[in-house]
């Protein structure tokens, strides 16, 4: 476990923060959060659909469909965003601190191709909190932008266990995955890259 981060245009990286068990641990942790709440894709308000599948955990969950990007406080299918695992809000409690948990736990599956093309994350009310981001499974190649929309980017190949960290400057940086190695972990039963994403939302 690192505590060390590596610093990429303002975001902050820990390399190998999750040891395995403590990587397996969480999966076995998600599989109660997609029994509750089970993958969905979503479409871009053009009516496009993602490439990446995805579900929530917290007091809301992001969704996304023609009627645009939004926080809803129900799954799709109308039942109740299971809570974040405890195993995922030690690590916020860890690297962001204790005094406020997030209110959304977003869990992206990354098959073989998906990919998700450079974005800010603005749907929440309060930017002084950071957006904390856990890799598992397949290795992700994370491209980091500017706050503005253009200009250029540096990429990083993210790994198993890495998790960063989008706060202060950082915090609305366009950013994405430009696409996966599939099959380069063991972790996940069929391969993939699962992606946890952690958000103060009101």
């Amino acid at each position: 476990m690192s505590k060390e981060p590596r610093m990429l245009r303002g975001v902050a990286i820990y390399p190998g923060f999750l040891d395995p068990d403590a990587q397996q641990a969480l999966v076995t942790a998600l599989r109660d959060v997609v029994a509750a709440a089970p993958m969905f894709h979503p479409e871009t308000r053009w009516g496009k659909q993602m490439s990446v599948r995805m579900t929530s955990a917290g007091r809301c969950g992001w969704v996304s469909d023609r009627r645009g990007y939004r926080y809803e406080p129900r799954h799709p299918s109308g039942t109740p965003w299971p809570e974040i695992p405890a195993g995922v809000l030690a690590i916020w409690h860890d690297l962001v601190g204790a005094a406020r948990d997030p209110d959304c736990c977003l869990v992206n599956y990354y098959g073989e191709g998906a990919r998700m093309g450079l974005h800010q994350d603005r749907d929440e009310a309060d930017f002084s909190w950071p957006v904390l981001s856990v890799s598992l499974g397949d290795e992700g190649l994370f491209r980091v932008g500017n706050t503005d929309r253009g200009g250029p980017t540096e990429s990083v190949w993210l790994r198993s266990g890495d998790v960063l960290v989008m706060g202060g400057d950082a915090r609305l940086v366009h950013h994405g995955v430009d696409r996966i190695r599939f099959g380069s972990s063991t972790l996940l039963p069929r391969s993939g890259r699962l992606n946890l994403t952690c958000r103060v939302v009101f």
